[in-house]
C-alpha cells in the first residue's frame, strides 16, 4: 500500500496510519482505494481486535484532495458519480466495521476528515487537533459523510458548521459530541493505550452483535416492536459460549479467556 501504513500487533491491535503528511493526509481515490481493501481484509481477520486510525505527520486528514477534486470536476455524470460511489463505499466499510474502531485525532481534521473520524466507535482528539466541515467555502456540501457526522453530532450542531465551515477547537468538537475525550497532546498515546486496555476487556462476539444491534436501531424503519426483537436477540447471545465463559470468569473472580493475556 502506497499512501496508508497497516502495523498489527501480537494483541490483536491494529494502527492504520494515513500517510501522505505532505497533503496533510487528503485523500484522493487511490488513498480511498487502499483504506476500503484494508478494512475488508481486516474485517475477516477473526484476529484482529481493536483497529486505530490515525494520520501521519502534524495532521489527522484534510479531507479530499484538492487537485483529486480539480480532476473530478472535469469528469463525465458516472465518472463522477463512480468516484463518490468509492468514497461513500469506504465510508459505510469503516462504519460497519465488526471490531471496535477508534480515531486517534493526533491534528487537523476538515471535511472528509471529519467523516473519519464520525465513522468510528470512539474519538479521542489531542488538544492541538483542529477540525472543520469546510465544504461550503469551496462550493461545496459534506454530502457523502453527512449521514456519518450527523449521526454523531446531531442536526443542530449541523446546521451550524455545516452551513459555516468555520472551524473549532477539540473542546467544542468534545462537547457536540464528534470526540469522547481530549487528552494534551504528550498524552494522547497514553491515553489511547488506556482505552485500548479497556476495549480488549469486552467479549470479540459481543462486540460485534452490540455494533450490529446499535446499527439496527439507528435504522428506525422496523416492522416489528424493538422490545420484542432485542428481547429474542439477548437470548441467543446468553446462550453462547462466550456469554457462559463471560460470566463464569466473573463469577470466579478470574479474566475471561479472551482477556487473559492482556
Amino acid at each position: 500500500m502506497k499512501f496508508l501504513k497497516l502495523e498489527k500487533n501480537d494483541l490483536g491491535i491494529v494502527r492504520l496510519t494515513l500517510n501522505r503528511p505532505d497533503v496533510h493526509n487528503a485523500f484522493d481515490d487511490q488513498l480511498i482505494a487502499e483504506i476500503d481493501r484494508a478494512l475488508r481484509d481486516l474485517a475477516g481477520d477473526q484476529a484482529v481486535r481493536v483497529l486505530l486510525l490515525s494520520g501521519a505527520g502534524r495532521s489527522f486528514s484534510a479531507g479530499g484532495d484538492l487537485n483529486w477534486m480539480r480532476r473530478a470536476a472535469d469528469y463525465g455524470r458516472e465518472e463522477n458519480r463512480a468516484d463518490a460511489d468509492q468514497l461513500a463505499a469506504m465510508m459505510s466499510t469503516l462504519d460497519r466495521f465488526p471490531r471496535p474502531t477508534v480515531a486517534v485525532v493526533n491534528g487537523a481534521a476538515f471535511g472528509g476528515g471529519v467523516g473519519l473520524v464520525a465513522a468510528c466507535d470512539v474519538a479521542i482528539a489531542s488538544e492541538r487537533a483542529v477540525f472543520s466541515l469546510s465544504e461550503v467555502r469551496l462550493g461545496l456540501i459534506p454530502a457523502v459523510i453527512s449521514p456519518f457526522v450527523v449521526n454523531a453530532i446531531g442536526q443542530r450542531a449541523a446546521r451550524r458548521y455545516f452551513l459555516s465551515g468555520e472551524r473549532f477547537d477539540a473542546s467544542t468538537a468534545e462537547c457536540i459530541g464528534l470526540v469522547h475525550e481530549v487528552a494534551a497532546h504528550d498524552e494522547l498515546p497514553h491515553r489511547v493505550d488506556a482505552l485500548v486496555q479497556q476495549l480488549l476487556a469486552g467479549g470479540p462476539s459481543a462486540q460485534k452483535t452490540s455494533k450490529e444491534l446499535l446499527f439496527r436501531l439507528r435504522q428506525k424503519h422496523e416492522d416489528e416492536d424493538p422490545s420484542a426483537w432485542t428481547a429474542r436477540l439477548i437470548a441467543d447471545v446468553r446462550a453462547t459460549e462466550e456469554a457462559r465463559e463471560g460470566i463464569s470468569a466473573f463469577l470466579d473472580k478470574r479474566k475471561p479467556l479472551w482477556a487473559a493475556d492482556n
